[in-house]
């Protein structure tokens, strides 16, 4: 029997369609009232080394959802209520005002999501009123995989060979049509905050950006139709997946996935679409394999646990030679380490809160590989800065990057230089973003540190004024 009043809390699930949590609620309670919660230790808090959690960038695109969600729910006769404050106390004060007989959410898996679920739990408790999870966030249910979590592999290869060929992926959920019952309850919607009400400055559009990244399940959906039906750049993946300039050399597909904007179901089925009215190939299946790797980074975190988090990662082993060394670490943040190709992608990211994977492998590599400075300071960073923070894929990669995580190769090691002229070939990518290199030839463009003082004239290049010097020589890569 349906239950007069019931809630829908939206987290990184913001989106009608496949929404497990909104389809449940609605089919369990007379009148549904969606809630948001803008939380306020996650948009005003800091990290452990002193990074904002959620920067400029982020704020803008989750603002730019909940605008796009209320929209869609106001269409259907609903609204989304929305507050600012911490969920637990917020929701708990609606549920106790509405008398609602559960909160609905989809369950997230990490330590912070995991505190606040289980804070809005145990108070929820105390009024007689629970919580009702969700698991549909992946492409993967838990219970249909053939291993219980704690027995999943620890590698990607053997988790993917167990699970590919033996696990159907359900069909995405279809958003709802019906109009919502009017509610019979008084109940303020509360106002959208600004980005400079969440303590930023305006955003000033950036002209290189590879995308104008707008939030929310509209763009999302417009993205998906056109990276596949209108462009077909999905037919192409696998062979641009690794460029570095433009719009449509890889999906760009992780920040809407990142805020639930958009069901990594939706893309598997889509995909189904596409391989049979337009072409099957080997990119049409790497784009999935892409997400088979988002999956396995979320079971990593359900089965590890806060491990992700710690220094010795996964495999519980610390690099003794890592430091906490704030210096080198604000070269690199700065984009100012004089290597163009990791200073390059630095004041991308800087300037509009994106990097390609590639450029997030080096640039990872170097950090802490070349300079020995504590992952955990780079991942926080990009915690703090990426427009698609996602906290398994992040610090998984970071573990990865780092050898304490899913990696069966040990000493995992990038070559800057190798990788620089493999990727940028002509130094594109590098003069794009670091305009003060732009008369260097191709063969000094990812080597300006062995300039001559002569050719510094010839080339309109002082380093050290005009662009740093070296922290480390790249004859190292040669």
């Amino acid at each position: 029997m349906k239950k007069q009043r019931v809630i829908v809390w939206f987290r990184q699930d913001l989106r009608l369609h496949d929404n497990e949590s909104l389809i449940h609620a609605m089919k369990s309670g007379i009148e549904v009232i969606p809630v948001f919660v803008f939380d306020k230790r996650v948009f005003e808090g800091t990290t452990r080394f002193g990074f904002k959690k959620t920067d400029k960038f982020r704020a803008q695109f989750i603002i730019d959802s909940i605008h796009d969600l209320r929209k869609s729910l106001q269409k259907l006769g609903s609204n989304l209520i929305v507050r600012i404050g911490n969920p637990e106390d917020e929701l708990f004060d609606i549920a106790q005002k509405v008398k609602s007989s559960w909160v609905f959410c989809n369950r997230e898996r990490t330590r912070d999501e995991i505190e606040v679920q289980d804070n809005l739990e145990t108070k929820l408790w105390s009024i007689g009123q629970e919580v009702i999870f969700s698991r549909g966030k992946m492409l993967y249910y838990t219970q249909d995989l053939p291993f219980p979590i704690t027995h999943c592999p620890d590698t990607f290869s053997s988790f993917r060979k167990e699970v590919e060929r033996f696990v159907k992926i359900r069909e995405p959920l279809p958003a709802p049509t019906e109009q919502f019952e009017p509610l019979t309850v008084s109940l303020e919607a509360g106002e959208i905050p600004t980005i400079q009400d969440l303590g930023h400055d305006a955003i000033a559009k950036e002209e290189r950006s590879v995308l104008d990244f707008k939030g929310g399940e509209t763009a999302a959906l417009e993205r998906l139709h056109h990276y596949l039906w209108e462009s077909e750049a999905l037919a192409t993946y696998k062979e641009t997946r690794n460029q570095m300039l433009g719009g449509n050399y890889s999906s760009k597909f992780s920040p809407w996935l990142a805020q639930g904007c958009l069901s990594p179901k939706m893309i598997y089925w889509e995909i189904q679409r596409f391989e049979l009215e337009r072409v099957k190939n080997d990119s049409t299946y790497w784009l999935f394999f892409e997400l088979m790797w988002r999956d396995f980074f979320r079971f990593m975190g359900k089965k590890h646990g806060n491990k992700i988090f710690l220094k010795g990662g996964t495999k519980e082993e610390i690099n003794p030679e890592l430091t906490d060394d704030y210096s080198l670490l604000q070269l690199w943040v700065d984009g100012r380490t004089g290597v163009p190709f990791i200073d390059a992608n630095m004041r991308e990211l800087a300037l509009t809160g994106f990097m390609s994977n590639r450029g997030r492998q080096n640039v990872a590599s170097f950090l802490v590989k070349d300079l020995k400075v504590n992952w955990q300071m780079g991942a926080e960073y990009f915690e703090s800065m990426l427009i698609d923070y996602d906290p398994c894929s992040n610090w998984g990669n970071w573990n990865y990057i780092a050898g304490v995580g899913s990696d069966p190769r040990e000493n995992r090691y990038f070559n800057i230089l190798s990788q620089a002229k493999r990727y940028d070939p002509q130094g594109e990518y590098v003069k794009y973003w670091l305009p003060e290199l732009s008369e260097l030839p191709i063969d000094k463009i990812h080597r300006p540190d062995i300039l001559s003082d002569q050719e510094q004239n010839n080339f309109h290049i002082k380093l050290g004024l005009d662009y740093p010097k070296a922290m480390l020589s790249t004859d190292r890569w040669v």
